[in-house]
């Protein structure tokens, strides 16, 4: 691991790729090897950025989130071939009732989106709605991320399976336990605390994804919209939008936290003396459940129960290298940056979190450069 030109690549992140604020940290072995920080929390440049700066990570959540309800399976010997129905019976409407939890965790449930409006802030309106949607697929026979929906089921199975919200659960079962500065729902006296985010400064490339995005009635955009509400950065930075425990694309917290996170599953399932999953387990996160053309996103995507992966081909060779080289790997981007996964072959854990986004859902060029050179 070239830790000097991992330095200079994340200080010209700020000279040459237009980084405000940002963090990166690596660990490997159970112990952090790299902690680099730098820039600013606001766009005056009045106030230094440093390694403690909690920021929003978007869909980066994602990760927190599905281990959880793996967590909570594992505790009651669930199985990702385990019906959604079993625990949750109002799921089962409108042709539902066959769908699993690890076709739900892999985003093939056909659910992406709602054909309803719901509140995001109402999580029991949202959970009503999504029992009361008919798939948009037939289910297990395509992938269609659910951006922000996603978030939504899982924190529905983690209230049927344990009986506590998915942001209690993660409070309690992972951030106090192994220490993490990072929260799916800030305290409310903290909320003020978190540094902003800013939006992109450029416009995105006007691909497959983006056409769609703006085109009213397609998928894509229904899946970014549902539900709706706090659907703009600025609703996002305000008090309530930290406040507010969204799973799918809400989590707040450090570079050190979500790196320390995956640091746990890359070295085998335990850290800090406690043990949080079992081998089976850690299977279900490095095993691509299904990989194809995404409804949502456009591109190719692959998925295990819960993590994304990246895509390979025939031949099992990676059609591109989000996650490092090993085919073991896994984790979740968010949008605009924010970057976070675990590699249980070389025992790596890998987070970089920023406030500048740009645009993209999937890891731009600062985070994929820091990535290269952490294996080159």
């Amino acid at each position: 691991m070239d830790v000097a030109r991992i330095e200079t690549l994340f200080r010209e992140n700020f000279t040459l790729s237009g980084d405000l604020g940002a963090s990166l940290s690596v660990w490997r072995d159970g112990r952090e090897v790299i902690s680099l920080a730098g820039g600013w929390r606001d766009r005056d440049r009045t106030l230094p950025w440093t390694a403690d700066a909690p920021v929003l990570v978007w869909s980066a959540t994602k990760g927190p989130a599905a281990a959880c309800v793996l967590h909570a399976m594992q505790a009651r010997a669930l199985t990702p071939d385990t019906r959604v129905a079993d625990v949750w019976p109002e799921f089962a409407a409108h042709g539902k009732g066959a769908i699993t939890i690890g076709q739900t965790l892999s985003h093939q449930s056909g659910v992406p989106a709602l054909d309803c409006v719901a509140n995001v802030l109402d999580h029991a309106e949202v959970a009503r709605a999504i029992a009361e949607q008919a798939p948009l697929w037939e289910p297990g026979t395509a992938v269609g991320y659910g951006p922000r929906l996603f978030g939504f089921l899982l924190d529905e199975l983690v209230r049927r399976i344990a009986g506590r919200t998915l942001g209690e659960y993660w409070r309690t079962e992972f951030a106090e336990p192994l220490a993490l500065d990072f929260w799916i729902g800030v305290p409310e006296d903290f909320a003020e605390k978190v540094a902003p985010i800013f939006p992109p400064k450029t416009a995105p490339p006007k691909d497959r994804f983006y056409t769609a995005f703006v085109t009213p009635g397609s998928l894509t955009l229904r899946a970014f919209g549902s539900p709706t509400g706090l659907k703009s950065v600025a609703e996002m930075n305000a008090p309530a939008g930290r406040r507010a425990s969204l799973p799918g694309f809400g989590g707040i917290g450090t570079a050190a936290a979500l790196a320390k996170f995956y640091a746990m599953p890359a070295a085998g399932g335990s850290l800090d003396g406690r043990t949080f999953f079992t081998a089976q387990t850690l299977v279900w996160m490095q095993h691509t459940l299904v990989q194809g053309d995404d409804l949502v996103l456009l591109t190719d995507t692959a998925f295990s129960a819960g993590f994304m992966r990246d895509p390979v081909s025939p031949a099992g060779k990676k059609l591109r290298a989000m996650f490092g080289p090993s085919l073991s790997a896994f984790g979740h981007p968010g949008a605009g940056g924010s970057h976070a996964f675990a590699d249980p072959e070389h025992r790596i854990a890998f987070a970089y979190v920023i406030n500048q986004m740009e645009p993209g859902v999937l890891p731009g060029p600062k985070a994929l450069r820091l990535v290269e050179a952490i294996y080159g």
